[in-house]
């Protein structure tokens, strides 16, 4: 089994004993090998030096189910200790909520895509503990979706925002510690940031191969497989496609009350999905989009996790999709996770140019050839943070 660095902290608790107050940024999906919450085992460990706690998308509870949806401060029901809101009226942590910290802890556990906000989170807490001197540990987690396939288009640095700071690809293939340590680079003021890292973890590994319990770490992330269509099914948000929000297989089930399946199988290239198949099927969400109305659309089957590209295999559907009902067919509108003034599909896509060459009809291979010197130039940056 593999060890993750909160196991490392329990088995080791010098590694925090020079820190002084600790504060912690986790969710319910922070858990020990043995089904303990993150804050509690560091409780035990560490005692009233964990003075507080923070929280990021969804809640610490992971309550909230949909995108822009706040979470107010509230308070741990065992330890009484505060629990801040990174994602409310603030995205950032402020003096005040750090006024009894020294250090600040991570235990999060990522999925592997630029635009799951989690990493963005820790970003700015870590920006801001650089301007106060105050350190971040992060206890280091796998990459569920392997940490090797690294997909899709770098993001232009005029689409930065809350779901991509930074120009990475879709499909990073770093963990959350080799992640932060990458972004540190990128800080104007960089923070004093130590790694814990895990024991055992191989860069091949899906997280079944780590045989750790999996705990959905955001509501509408309840699988692994989900996690593994999600890099390119999270695309949709920015449609007026369904995504399977108010399904019980939410990304991996997606569709709209105007598609025509049966023509989309037809049309998209069955190059790009290798690795995956398509179900025909009929859904009913409960909320989101298309709430109460029935859906017809497919279920992602993946069929052999390595040969599987999402990003490609979404793009494609998405092409498909556009030529085949283009009268009802809609890019979202603005805002999206606090963008107000750009298209969601751009934002969650990283630049504009891929919504215009789905618009013309240009095969997602074509695309790939447009991004792959940047992407192998991110490819060689990312070797320099890469620990396992």
């Amino acid at each position: 089994m593999v060890s993750t660095g909160l196991s490392q902290l329990i088995e080791n608790p010098s590694i925090v004993a020079n820190y002084g107050r600790l504060g912690l940024l986790y969710n319910q999906a922070s858990i020990s090998a043995d089904l303990r919450e993150s804050a509690d085992v560091l409780f035990e460990v560490v005692g009233e030096r964990l003075t507080t706690l923070f929280g990021p998308q969804h809640g610490v509870g992971t309550t909230e189910q949909d995108n822009m949806i706040e979470t107010d401060h509230s308070l741990h029901r065992r330890l009484g200790l505060p629990i801040f809101s990174l994602y409310s009226s603030t995205r950032r942590p402020t003096l005040g909520m750090l006024e009894n910290v020294d250090a600040m802890l991570v235990d999060i556990q990522d999925v592997g895509t630029r635009v799951y906000t989690f990493c963005s989170t820790i970003v700015y807490v870590m920006d801001v503990c650089a301007s106060l001197g105050k350190p971040v540990i992060i206890l280091d987690r796998p990459n569920p979706i392997n940490g090797r396939d690294v997909e899709g288009n770098c993001l232009d640095p005029e689409y930065a925002s809350f779901v991509g700071p930074y120009p990475i690809p879709m499909r990073h293939g770093m963990t959350v510690g080799e992640l932060m340590s990458y972004y540190n680079e990128q800080l104007s003021r960089k923070c004093e940031l130590v790694i814990v890292e895990m024991k055992g973890w191989d860069r091949n590994y899906f997280f079944e191969d780590t045989q750790l319990p999996w705990a959905f770490p955001s509501p509408n992330m309840p699988t692994v497989d989900t996690a593994i269509v999600y890099p390119g099914q999270v695309i949709l948000e920015g449609t007026n496609l369904s995504e399977g929000r108010g399904t019980a297989r939410p990304f991996e089930v997606f569709g709209a009350p105007f598609l025509s399946p049966e023509n989309i199988i037809k049309d998209v290239s069955t190059e790009a999905l290798h690795g995956a198949a398509l179900r025909i099927v009929e859904f009913t969400p409960v909320f989101n989009k298309w709430s109460g109305l029935r859906c017809f659309g497919f279920q992602i089957h993946v069929t052999d996790r390595n040969r599987y590209h999402p990003y490609r295999a979404s793009l494609s559907l998405l092409g498909a999709v556009i030529r085949n009902s283009h009268e009802d067919f809609r890019w979202s509108q603005p805002p999206y996770e606090y963008v107000f003034d750009k298209a969601p599909v751009d934002v969650i896509l990283g630049n504009s140019n891929i919504r215009e060459s789905l618009e013309r009809g240009v095969s997602v291979f074509d695309m790939e050839k447009e991004w792959e010197d940047d992407l192998k130039r991110f490819g060689q940056a990312r070797n320099a943070f890469l620990l396992y």
